[in-house]
């Protein structure tokens, strides 16, 4: 029996994570079905979209074909091109940045500049700037490696670009993606070997920061006010909160069925983008939620093990991409989930995958991309062969 089944055919290694590659393609269709059922009412209602309940299912699924094919072409790249141009893409971002804030160019909704008119789509350049702050904090990590220990030579230079950066995302304003990219930025940092006495005091100093930006600001005050306690000005500052908590109320167990929310029919503002959570916690319940939290788990946890498994191959900055990357999803898909549970202040960040944005899609498929490829290069490497 020993000799059969060591002469028994062994099954081929997969080429790629099919774990990872299909959890984020459940998220990306479960996130068309979920766009198409809150939005209906508002692309009927809207004159906007001419009155077409299929406005934003359209367009969603358009940017999700073009943000695959992009997908596509970027896992063909190889890591040592995505390092080298690393520092030319965060300079990119950085100008996008800058050139959205300019009267007359960017386009300006609901009080904020955060997007770039480009006449059949609108390009949200703090999206990308996500996916370009992991490459180049990566990249500079790599390079830094020996300093690490030393907080003027590997700290301060980068603590210049971010604030730079914040500068430009706090013009437009755009508080949720800034916070983001700083965590990013941190959490590559720590992981690439800063020290973990450094990390705690440079972690004490931006909360404090953050906590200072949000007193001297009354529109960032008042969120965190009707966070605290939305039902008391339940038609103001704390609107869009009730609704989403009466949302998941409604949702209970297995929730009220797809396409039957009452909260989607204009009373929830963003429910196709900031709160589809809220449209899937009352429409498929408490295991609907539980399996976008579980799906967005096993894409972090395998993001996290590629990164292990570049460590034990000598491959430092494919490990950081990895688990910048893990950081990155992590992080927004946990703040959106608690914004919408209200257990952390509103802010305007959407459901990786999931919510409507040409933008976010694109950034978030060109992550899983890279990602898969970081993965695809571990296999080529522990087979024996070349990159």
């Amino acid at each position: 029996m020993l000799i059969a089944a060591l002469d028994a055919p062994r099954r081929p290694v997969a080429e790629i994570d099919h774990v990872l590659l299909w959890s984020a393609l459940f998220l990306l269709l479960g996130g068309l079905v979920m766009v198409y059922s809150s939005s209906i009412a508002t692309a009927e209602g809207s004159r906007f979209t001419n009155h077409q309940p299929a406005y934003f299912l359209v367009r969603h699924g358009v940017f999700m074909a073009v943000s695959l094919i992009a997908a596509a072409v970027a896992f063909q790249i190889p890591l040592a091109q995505w390092q080298k141009a690393a520092p030319w893409l965060f300079l990119i971002g950085f100008l996008l940045l800058a050139i959205v804030l300019i009267p007359g160019v960017g386009r300006e909704v609901n009080g904020a500049r955060r997007w770039l008119p480009l006449g059949f789509a609108n390009l949200q350049p703090s999206e990308l700037m996500k996916l370009f702050a992991v490459l180049y904090t990566a990249d500079y990590t790599v390079r830094k490696i020996n300093v690490m220990h030393d907080l003027k030579q590997a700290f301060l230079p980068m603590f210049g670009a971010m604030a730079v950066v914040g500068m430009l995302l706090l013009r437009e304003p755009d508080f949720g993606a800034l916070v983001v990219i700083i965590i990013i930025a941190m959490g590559i940092l720590f992981l690439g070997g800063l020290k973990a006495r450094l990390f705690a005091v440079l972690t004490a100093g931006l909360l404090i920061a953050f906590a200072i930006m949000i007193v001297v600001s009354p529109y960032r005050r008042d969120r965190i006010f009707g966070f605290m306690d939305p039902w008391d000005d339940a038609y103001g500052r704390g609107y869009q909160l009730s609704h989403s908590l009466i949302a998941f109320g409604r949702g209970e167990l297995f929730g009220v069925g797809l396409g039957g929310s009452v909260e989607k029919l204009f009373y929830l503002p963003e429910a196709h983008t900031d709160f589809l959570l809220a449209v899937i916690a009352e429409e498929l319940g408490f295991v609907g939620v539980l399996a976008v939290v579980l799906l967005f788990a096993v894409v972090v946890q395998r993001a996290f093990a590629i990164g292990r498994r570049c460590v034990q191959l000598d491959r430092l900055y494919p490990a950081l991409v990895a688990m910048g990357i893990g950081v990155w999803i992590g992080v927004q898909s946990f703040v959106n989930m608690g914004v919408n549970m209200g257990v952390l202040p509103t802010k305007g960040l959407t459901l990786p995958f999931m919510s409507f944005g040409g933008s976010g899609i694109l950034a978030n498929c060109l992550a899983l991309a890279i990602l898969l490829r970081v993965d695809w290069e571990n296999r080529q490497l522990m087979r024996g062969g070349k990159l």
